[in-house]
């Protein structure tokens, strides 16, 4: 704690904790204060979040094919620190922790209640496919493209521009040295604040989908007090790994995590409805790509229609509340490769990665409420989170293939929750760089533990509601920040060479070896 970054680290804690205090002293103002925060945010930003997120695709494929992508993370001589395989199951496992909860529930929301404005009837044949490609519209290439955009500029601006370890570093392009002051630390301690919310919201839905786990498996009853013991071990687990060092924890939990993934996408494959999931998935996958421009700008505004605040916009706001932070530790292990293959592992293999599981889990579930499984029904008697293992109660195996699920829900959140709060307390703390890439274990601790209590006071209070909140009153600041860093994208990739001290420092070395 010695090295804290005071100015970056204090106002987004002390507004945390603050909340925290207000929601156990007043619990009715401050649903009221989030609740009219949040509906403000839902009706006024929705077609920004949409726009901004077309945006980010539009960037990846235009970096991709620009000069700027053949340009190496770190200069023409890095060697990368991972393999490849290491570096996909890394980066794909610390950017998914809510998938395992939302790949299963998300569906039967859609299938069951589309939106009232398209005039689709619920659980008939079109619900079925508007439901399909909404999981792909929420879950591949838009959401990916969010994540990778910051994600590149930062590698670029920690490693070959010689920036800090710093979120702010991203916006160098735009700013200079301008950065080196309090809009810098500004710009720290804002992105900070947005994760914390967004990675709450993400602990929330994890908490939920475990507690519905123990529930199954035990018969205890989901509730605030199940919720505090989970998010505890789930805290002291992270704890633990992130206090082994990022590159020795993290490398073992995402190896596993991958392994278990496919596992049990392979189980569900080839035991749930195989036809009706491969069927599916290609006629939803077609018109997701034949609707993409129409799916992604719809905010139902013209018929009054919620439906896409309270999802679509929750989606976009989730996830560029984790961008921005999370794109320190992508950024941080793109080193040695070309940029073009860090949009490669960053957005195209995870979006195909959430096609597949989206056509597995998303068209079991489905094909479940359409044959009168009656899924829907048991959102609205038992919780959301109680869906996933009534699906899995029907498939062969249960009694073996649901704990598992629990552990890999398990193992996954943990190994996002070891990325992110290393990056957030990287951020928080000086003198992070390359040679000393990590923080103090005392700073860890702090924020694992400030994340947990926001998380359960909010699904305490507010269940399902309270995390979807969360997620959107965190993604307004990340979205005008990554606003910004899409802007210093596209200047670097005009003219890569003008930024790239990398270049100016080869040629100098070769200058003093011929001298």
């Amino acid at each position: 704690m010695k090295n804290i970054r005071h100015a970056v680290f204090w106002p987004p804690f002390l507004l945390l904790i603050g909340a925290a205090v207000l929601s156990f002293v007043s619990k009715d103002a401050f649903i009221s204060t989030t609740t009219n925060a949040n509906n403000w945010v839902i009706a006024n930003l929705g077609w920004l979040f949409s726009i901004t997120g077309l945006l980010m695709v539009v960037a990846c494929i235009g970096v991709y094919f620009s000069p700027l992508g053949n340009v190496r993370i770190g200069g023409a001589d890095a060697k990368p620190m991972l393999g490849y395989f290491n570096w996909f199951a890394i980066t794909l496992t610390t950017t998914i922790a809510t998938l395992t909860f939302w790949g299963l529930v998300e569906p039967v929301y859609h299938v069951s209640a589309p939106p009232e404005s398209l005039g689709i009837e619920p659980n008939s044949p079109a619900a079925a496919v508007f439901s399909m490609s909404t999981l792909f519209l929420h879950w591949t290439i838009t959401p990916y493209a969010i994540y990778c955009v910051p994600a590149v500029v930062f590698a670029f601006a920690y490693y070959n521009m010689r920036q800090p370890y710093s979120l702010s570093s991203t916006l160098a392009p735009l700013l200079g040295d301008k950065l080196k002051g309090r809009t810098g630390t500004v710009i720290d301690a804002v992105s900070l604040y947005t994760l914390a919310l967004g990675m709450a919201a993400s602990m929330g839905t994890s908490i939920m989908n475990l507690s519905g786990g123990l529930n199954h498996i035990f018969g205890v009853k989901s509730s605030p007090f199940l919720w505090a013991m989970v998010a505890l071990v789930v805290t002291a687990t992270f704890v633990i790994s992130a206090s082994t060092g990022l590159m020795k924890g993290i490398r073992i939990l995402s190896d596993i995590n991958m392994k278990a993934f496919i596992a049990i996408i392979i189980f569900v494959f080839i035991v749930g409805p195989t036809a009706y999931i491969v069927n599916l998935g290609t006629e939803s996958f077609g018109h997701y790509l034949t609707h993409f421009f129409e799916k992604s700008l719809f905010t139902g505004a013209s018929a009054g229609d919620p439906w896409p605040q309270w999802w679509t916009t929750f989606y976009w706001a989730s996830w560029f509340a984790w961008a921005l932070i999370i794109a320190l530790f992508l950024g941080r292990i793109a080193y040695g490769y070309k940029v073009k293959t860090v949009i490669l592992v960053n957005f195209v293999l995870p979006a195909a990665f959430g096609a597949i599981w989206m056509s597995v889990f998303g068209g079991t579930a489905i094909n479940m409420q359409m044959t009168g499984l009656g899924l829907s029904e048991i959102i609205t008697t038992n919780g959301p989170e109680s869906v996933l293992y009534a699906v899995f109660s029907e498939l062969p195996l249960a009694k073996f293939i649901i704990p598992f699920f629990v552990f890999i829900v398990f193992i996954t959140f943990v190994t996002a929750c070891d990325s992110n709060i290393a990056a957030m307390s990287g951020i928080s703390s000086s003198g992070i760089s390359p040679e000393s890439p990590e923080p103090g274990i005392m700073i860890k601790v702090v924020w694992g533990v400030v994340v947990s209590i926001i998380s359960w006071t909010m699904i305490s209070f507010a269940n399902l509601d309270g995390v979807k909140m969360l997620n959107n009153l965190g993604g307004v600041p990340a979205l005008f920040l990554e606003m910004f860093v899409f802007a210093a994208l596209i200047k670097i990739a005009r003219n890569p060479q003008k930024y790239d001290k990398t270049i100016q420092e080869s040629k100098s070395s070769t200058l003093n070896k011929v001298g």
